[in-house]
């Protein structure tokens, strides 16, 4: 097909230009004849005759002032300029170089100096000098004048015939030109024509044909087969639109075939879902009920061996008291254990509306429950302004106290200090909790965060296991992560003094949303009434 629009569009501008290349040539032949019609053989015309017409003029002025003597009859004769002193024929040279006519005008011109020299002048001295013209003397001054006159006309018949043949040759340049501006107008309509049809043919019926194929297959009808017709570009642009029709069924086939494995895993998912959040449900209200029911049996442990320990204390050998204290113990550490554990599985599941939460009043909320620990250990806390975030107050006062709290209990020989800041990173609030205590190996990072998990014999430091655990549970609760700081920021006493007994210390992190939009509130789950 390119071959083809190629081969069409040469013929048309071969054509074209052979058109373009004779009118530019008819037009360059037009504008010289229409210059040596208008503007030089009229100029050859214009000079000569105003040449003619001040002889005319100052012949008939020296005859008036011979006739009558009077010095203003010589006035056309001053006005005409003087033509016998001034010729014209250089400047017709320049105009008609190749005229014929020019001879008869330097013929003409010195018959008009004789006749000035030898009749004109002397007879204007004789008048001057009172002498009376006789007959003779003004045939004398005609013979001479009709000589110019002679001369002049044969001037005229040769100039007139050159330009007459000029304005014809202008006539037939002029017909010519209008001829090849018809031509040029016919060849365009018929190339135009010719290449109208061309392009019907090879371009615009095959691809409306190939459109209407395609449109067939976009309505809905995806088992047509596209076939392309015409010029073989679009017989191979026929044969694409189809290989891409057949990979689109092959890829449809496998949309629907995944979308409906989609729906199937889905109706399986969602059975699933339904299945865990009774199951959910049933653990949740199993831990309460089973809490409760632990609750009392084991307050009943307690408080009987508390009584042993009480009214028995001393009577009986050294090893019937150590098992009394450990049954208290552990009595005392199971109920601990209990009430942490009912704190933990409350955290997102009975909630409190979200409300705008300054964090400062939290921070401060939990020192408050710590003033005994923080008065016994020597603790300084030293804090930020906190911003306000979205959130229920009572679970981040619980965070901020399990994490002070940890700070204290967990301390080195130096009281502890403790340093609580907060930056904004995007659209989250980094907060840090950084003390100067016994500090987390780098490998035990992650652990600490799951319940139950104890890095130190309970001898050693108290406590269930549950703190950090619910620290994360919180902090993810409301849109955020908590982690360890692989490098703890160094906090130490404020006046210096003791430093030497700092610990590695520890930072804890975490981040909260600044915006009410980062806040994932699950739907709230109907709580267990346990009776007490």
């Amino acid at each position: 097909m390119h071959g083809r629009i190629a081969a069409a569009l040469a013929v048309v501008v071969a054509l074209l230009m052979a058109v373009v290349s004779a009118s530019v040539v008819v037009l360059l032949e037009t504008r010289q004849s229409q210059r040596e019609v208008v503007r030089d053989y009229y100029e050859g015309l214009r000079s000569s005759q105003n040449y003619f017409i001040a002889m005319l003029d100052s012949e008939t002025a020296i005859r008036g002032y011979a006739l009558t003597h009077d010095p203003s009859a010589l006035d056309p004769l001053n006005d005409s300029g003087q033509p016998w002193a001034h010729p014209i024929s250089s400047s017709l040279a320049d105009v008609l170089p190749d005229t014929a006519a020019l001879p008869a005008m330097r013929d003409a011109e010195e018959a008009a100096e004789a006749w000035y020299a030898d009749w004109a002048e002397p007879t204007i001295r004789s008048i001057d000098d009172g002498a009376e013209l006789t007959t003779d003397d003004f045939n004398d001054g005609r013979k001479l004048f009709d000589s110019f006159r002679t001369e002049y006309n044969e001037y005229i018949n040769t100039l007139r015939p050159e330009r007459e043949a000029a304005a014809h040759h202008l006539a037939e340049v002029t017909n010519l030109g209008f001829a090849i501006g018809v031509l040029s107008a016919i060849i365009c309509l018929v190339a135009g024509l010719v290449l109208w049809r061309l392009m019907r043919r090879w371009v615009s019926n095959p691809a409306t044909h190939l459109a209407g194929e395609a449109r067939i297959v976009a309505d809905g009808e995806l088992d047509h087969k596209v076939i392309g017709q015409g010029p073989p570009e679009f017989v191979q642009l026929g044969d694409d639109v189809e290989l891409m029709r057949q990979r689109l069924v092959a890829e449809i086939d496998q949309a629907d075939q995944a979308r409906r494995e989609v729906i199937r895993a889905r109706a399986v998912l969602e059975e699933q879902t339904q299945e865990l959040q009774r199951s959910n449900r049933e653990l949740e209200q199993f831990a309460y009920v089973a809490s409760h029911d632990l609750q009392e049996p084991l307050r009943k442990v307690a408080s009987f061996c508390q009584m042993l320990q009480r009214r028995y204390g001393g009577q009986l050998d050294d090893r019937a008291d150590q098992y009394i204290h450990f049954a208290v113990d552990g009595a005392k550490r199971m109920q601990q254990l209990i009430n942490d554990l009912l704190e933990f599985s409350r955290v997102g599941r009975i909630s409190t509306p979200a409300s705008d939460i300054d964090l400062s009043e939290c921070l401060g909320a939990a020192l408050l429950n710590l003033e005994t620990a923080r008065e016994e250990s020597g603790a300084e806390v030293d804090a930020d302004d906190l911003p306000v975030v979205r959130g229920e107050a009572p679970l981040l006062t619980q965070l901020f106290q399990n994490l002070v709290g940890n700070a204290i209990k967990f301390r080195a020989g130096a009281a502890p200090r403790i340093r609580i800041t907060s930056r904004r990173e995007g659209d989250f609030w980094e907060f840090s909790c950084s003390d100067n205590g016994i500090g987390i190996e780098p490998e035990y990072a992650d652990r600490v965060f799951l319940i139950f998990q104890r890095l130190h014999p309970k001898e050693a430091y108290g406590g269930t296991g549950i703190g950090l655990a619910m620290c994360k549970k919180i902090v993810e609760y409301h849109g955020g992560r908590i982690w360890v700081d692989a490098v703890p920021e160094q906090v130490g006493s404020k006046s210096g003094e003791g430093d030497e007994q700092n610990g590695p210390g520890t930072t804890i992190r975490w981040t909260l949303p600044v915006t009410a939009e980062h806040l994932r509130l699950p739907e709230a789950e109907p709580a267990v009434e346990v009776a007490r």
